[in-house]
């Protein structure tokens, strides 16, 4: 699997390596990019004066929407991954949507994802990430 179809594409299985290694490289990954975002436009804020005003002027405007295209990538990346990992223990991907449970939803993904090996052998939503056949 290609790192384009591992981060954005929703069909497959991957392993639980997989998902735990591309999970917390992007997670860095984009840690670091939004952090950089941020000083930038709030460094060329304070410069400019606008900050302390609240005006904020463009390049802060410029600043939040590049941020939450940063967001919506790492929610886009996160989903394509649980996905899949959903889809090695051989759930549908609307099992996605247990996350949102407070508390609850959490450790559940947390577990059957994180820590909970896949189906043996091939399934509905193709063969085994491990090569079991």
């Amino acid at each position: 699997m290609t790192p384009m179809q591992m981060l954005f594409n929703f069909e497959g299985r991957i392993r639980r390596t997989q998902y735990w290694l591309w999970s917390i490289g992007v997670g860095v990954l984009i840690a670091v990019v939004a952090g950089v975002e941020l000083s930038v436009t709030g460094a060329e804020a304070s410069m400019t004066g606008h900050a302390e005003a609240g005006a904020g002027g463009g390049m802060a405007t410029i600043g939040l929407l590049l941020y939450f295209v940063i967001v919506a990538v790492a929610v886009w990346i996160g989903a394509a991954l649980q996905v899949k990992r959903w889809h090695d223990r051989d759930k549908s991907w609307f099992w996605v949507f247990i996350s949102f449970v407070p508390v609850i939803g959490g450790l559940w993904v947390l577990i059957e994802c994180g820590f909970l090996d896949g189906t043996q052998g091939p399934n509905r939503f193709g063969p085994s990430p491990k090569g079991i056949s």
